[in-house]
């Protein structure tokens, strides 16, 4: 294996490639294919309730239970992670595990079915927990291999090279399912697909361990005691703040916009499935996964728009836009119901999506203080996040399920990003100004 210095194009590129890898899951898996197979299948049924522990739940907020649930587990279980990895020194083992579990779990989805549901949700919270822990040490690398300077732009390339090949997949799949001449051929293909995924995923990753330092190997045994380091560390961190008024209140504003972004980010196909008049069910699978490849492809513009705003307005100020711009987009939403206005809305979500988390992501990167304890901070980052979705994905979930309209759900949504315009004003005006 090639050892590659800090900078390096080679190692700064090997390290984005991961996003090339993984991305396949957010886009199909999340956000595409999956959705609109869990819609088809509970409309096959002919009816769109889930019974579970003698609760009658409705489809989409008990997904949104499930997604809230596997947040949770990553929230807990990523100061263990951290703190053991810190003490044994090899990041890349871990997130190479999470990647397998992931993968693995993807290609489980293929035997999804309403008969057993409780191994069918398994599967899908498995493969959630997966990519989201795998990311714990991802981010956490990129302090580790590129220099501040470098960090805005590696950020946005790794976005843009996961929107690309996840595209790429997601074309081949729409094209499978596209051939399909019924719904039973057109499930058969869904589920295919979610076997491209894991394999997609894990092959691709190599990639990057290939060239990813595994980090100082310290010889050192887990015990107890330092299966609690984590959290710790995270009390640690949590002190450091308090000296470090731009950083606290940067992670302020932070928890409360990307508990938006995510949320809408993971829910929009369901919205778009179960909102959006489609004439027929044929028209309703095309239409989404059309509208899902409008997002891919303009979140590339997007996340480089985004870089070259923040190289001239300053990054703060680019955040504050772009909070602006989804609040907006959210109340439109709420008023959103033939194809065409969808289409619309999708292009100017793909505009804003990777924009705003590649910023948001080196943002924090270069507001961390000098130090070589990277992972605990970016656990710190990842934990803030993880909380915030459970929290967004929860609220969204019991308006769908109280008021049984996703409607109502997506426009509340709009005040986490106009509470996010305000936190992000808080940050001191030096910082506010500047174009780091």
């Amino acid at each position: 294996m090639e050892i590659l210095k800090k900078g390096d194009k080679k190692l700064l590129n090997a390290w984005a490639f991961y996003d090339w890898a993984n991305s396949v899951y957010s886009l199909v898996i999340a956000s595409a294919i999956f959705p609109i197979f869990y819609e088809l299948i509970f409309k096959n049924r002919g009816n769109n309730v889930v019974f579970i522990f003698g609760y009658q739940i409705k489809d989409t907020a008990m997904i949104t239970f499930v997604t809230a649930l596997a947040f949770l587990i990553v929230a807990f279980i990523s100061p263990f992670l951290s703190g053991i990895a810190d003490y044994v020194g090899n990041k890349k083992a871990f997130m190479r595990f999470f990647c397998y579990l992931g993968g693995l779990s993807c290609i489980s989805l293929y035997w999804f079915n309403l008969e057993s549901l409780f191994l069918s949700y398994t599967a899908y919270l498995l493969g959630l927990i997966g990519f989201w822990a795998s990311l714990v040490f991802y981010n956490s690398y990129l302090p580790d291999i590129a220099y501040p300077e470098q960090q805005d732009k590696v950020s946005a390339r790794g976005f843009s090279m996961g929107y690309i090949g996840s595209t790429i997949l997601l074309i081949i799949n729409l094209a499978m399912v596209m051939s399909a001449i019924n719904d039973a051929e057109r499930l058969e293909c869904m589920k295919y697909s979610f076997i491209m995924v894991g394999v997609w995923w894990i092959g691709f990753s190599h990639v990057t361990y290939y060239y990813l330092p595994k980090g100082a190997s310290t010889g050192h045994k887990v015990t107890k005691a330092v299966l609690f380091d984590g959290f710790k560390e995270l009390k640690l961190v949590w002190k450091q703040l308090q000296q470090n008024i731009t950083l606290k209140r940067y992670l302020s504003s932070y928890f409360v916009f990307i508990m938006a972004v995510q949320t809408v980010m993971l829910v929009a196909t369901y919205f778009g499935a179960t909102e959006i008049n489609w004439t027929t069910p044929s028209q309703k699978t095309t239409g989404l996964i059309i509208s899902i490849l409008v997002i891919q492809l303009v979140a590339v513009l997007g996340a480089f728009l985004t870089s070259r705003a923040s190289g001239k307005f300053g990054n703060i100020n680019t955040l504050i836009f772009l909070n602006a711009f989804w609040a907006i987009l959210c109340v439109f939403a709420y008023f959103v119901t033939e194809p065409n206005e969808f289409y619309i809305v999708a292009g100017f979500v793909g505009l804003v999506m990777g924009g705003i988390q590649s910023l948001a992501r080196s943002t924090y990167s270069k507001l961390l203080p000098e130090t070589e304890d990277t992972a605990s901070y970016f656990s710190f980052y990842d934990v803030t996040e993880k909380i915030g979705i459970v929290i967004g994905m929860s609220i969204y979930g019991i308006i769908d399920q109280v008021t049984g309209s996703m409607r109502n759900s997506i426009v509340f949504l709009a005040i986490f990003f106009i509470i996010g315009v305000i936190l992000l004003l808080r940050i001191p005006k030096n910082y506010l100004l500047s174009k780091n």
